[in-house]
This record gives C-alpha cells, structure tokens and sequence, in this order.
C-alpha cells in the first residue's frame, strides 16, 4: 500500500512539472498572439492595396508581362508550404501538409509536375522522411517571419517562374499557408500567386470597389517590372505573418487544453492517493484493534 502511494505522488509531481511548462508555453504564445495579429493588420492592406494596383495595370494595359502571362503548356507547377517550426501547436502543421497534399494530387491528375518550396522544419521533416526533394527549404523564422525572408523567397520565385520550363523553371506558383481569422478560427488556404490573377480570392473588386484607372508614367510595362516583384514578396510576407498568427494561436489552445489535463490528472492522482492512505490507515486500524482484541482474550 505504501509503494502504491509514492507511485501516486511521484505522478503528481511529475504532472505538477508538466503543468508549470505548458502553462508557460500557453503565457508566451498568447503574448505574442497579440504582436502577430497586429502584423497581419498592418501588413494586409498594403497586399491588398499592392494587388489591386498590379491588376489594375495589368487590366487596362495591353502589356504582355512575364508574370502576369499564362505561359501555353503549363507543365511544372510550384507549390509553396507554410509550416511551423516546431511542435505543440495541435494539428496546425498537419492540417497544411494535408492541405498541400490535396493541392499536390490535384495538379498531377492535371498531368503537371510538382515542385515543393518548403517553410518550417515539420513539412521539411515529413518530405525527407518520405525521400521527396524539394526544390528549396527555409526554416527557423516560422513564429517571426522577416520581410528578408519573404524577399528571398520571392526572388527565388520569380527567377525561377521567368525561366524556361526545359531549363528547370516553373509555369506557376501555389501558395499553400494557413489564414488567420480569428483566436479560434484559422484555416488553411491555398491561392496562386504566380501568373497574377486579376481576381484572385477575397481580392476580387465588387461593384462598389472597381479597380481604379492608372495613367501610366514611363509605361505600363516599366510600372509592372517596378511593380510585381513587389507585388510577390507583399503577398509573400503577408502570408508568412497569418501563419505565424495561426500558429501561435493553435499553440496557445494546445497548451491550454494540455493545461487543463494536467490539472484533471492531478486532481485524479491525488484523490487515489487519499484513498490509498485511507486504506492504508483502516488497515492499520483494524490491525491494532484486532491485536487488542486478541491481547485482552489471552488474559
């Protein structure tokens, strides 16, 4: 009875310590939740501002840009994923890699190759333990993402989109993250952002908000070279920020439902504990009246 008790409070304490930790987690997401929601704020009129810029150009103007043409025979595919770092945020990373997943079958029944660019170490994780090659990988910034970073990818990107599919280039590019909502609403999402689409998602300019008519100075070819690489790293960026949002908003809910187990275990392991040392101290009762008892029938 006495080794049952020391296994429920070695347990009490070990949970205690599990607690303390995830509490923690739980206090630090939550205060950078905070920084992370105000990024995607400031940073989601600028791509929405940007986008309707370069559509209105590419609109209204008669030019045949290398971003903005639909190349004739769409061959090899791009698709971009957002993951996290690290663990411990739920089924944040997996709901993407799922999502990608989806995304990837559907391009091959189209008969085009995929190419993977992959951010955070879980989808860099589950393509290596799958042998898969990607074309390139970034990592280490997934809760704090940098405009270099944006920049570096969309660089790659573009030089990799303005290159002959024969010379290992691609036809478009997909984008595959995770949209931030709200606290407890986050989604994964999938937008192509290479050939530019006109309309492309909740972009899409509705009657009371028709995209607006640009004079053009030097041309309209100069403003869309001055004006897409832009273009492509603000929408980069912008995606980069909602999945660090919703990254540290699944961790926080994970922590705090982990939280909550732990103080459902400890509650749990100490009332078996009480009932070990309950019984432990009827038994050692009745062993004392029961001696009593024998002592006084010998005499």
């Amino acid at each position: 009875m006495g080794a049952q008790i020391r296994e429920y409070r070695q347990r009490i304490r070990t949970v205690t310590a599990t607690k303390k930790i995830t509490r923690a987690m739980e206090l630090m997401a939550a205060s950078r939740v905070v920084r992370a929601q105000q990024a995607v704020r400031e940073s989601t009129p600028y791509a929405r501002a940007l986008t309707r810029a370069v559509s209105a150009v590419a609109t209204f103007s008669n030019e045949d840009h290398p971003l903005t043409t639909e190349h004739e025979d769409v061959r090899r595919a791009a698709v971009v994923i957002m993951t996290s770092d690290r663990g411990l945020a739920g089924a944040y990373s997996s709901s993407v890699i799922k999502e990608s997943e989806r995304l990837v079958a559907a391009l091959r029944e189209d008969g085009k190759e995929v190419v993977p660019y992959l951010l955070g170490r879980k989808v860099i994780g589950y393509y290596r333990f799958r042998h898969r090659e990607p074309a390139a990988e970034w990592s280490g910034s997934s809760e704090k993402p940098t405009f270099e970073l944006a920049r570096e990818v969309g660089e790659r990107l573009v030089a990799d989109f303005t290159t002959p599919t024969d010379e290992g280039g691609i036809d478009e590019v997909h984008v595959v993250f995770t949209r931030f909502v709200t606290m407890v609403t986050q989604e994964p999402d999938v937008i192509r952002l290479l050939p530019l689409e006109v309309v492309e998602g909740e972009e899409a300019p509705d009657d009371d908000d028709l995209l607006p008519l640009y004079s053009f100075e030097p041309g309209a070819g100069q403003v869309l070279d001055a004006l897409l690489p832009k273009y492509v790293n603000a929408r980069l960026f912008n995606c980069m920020l909602q999945a660090a949002a919703s990254e540290l908003a699944a961790r926080q809910r994970a922590m705090k439902s982990a939280t909550d187990n732990a103080e459902e275990l400890i509650k749990k392991y100490t009332r078996l504990a009480n009932q070990a040392r309950q019984a432990e101290i009827t038994q050692e009762i009745s062993e004392i009246v029961g001696g009593a008892s024998a002592l006084a029938e010998s005499t």
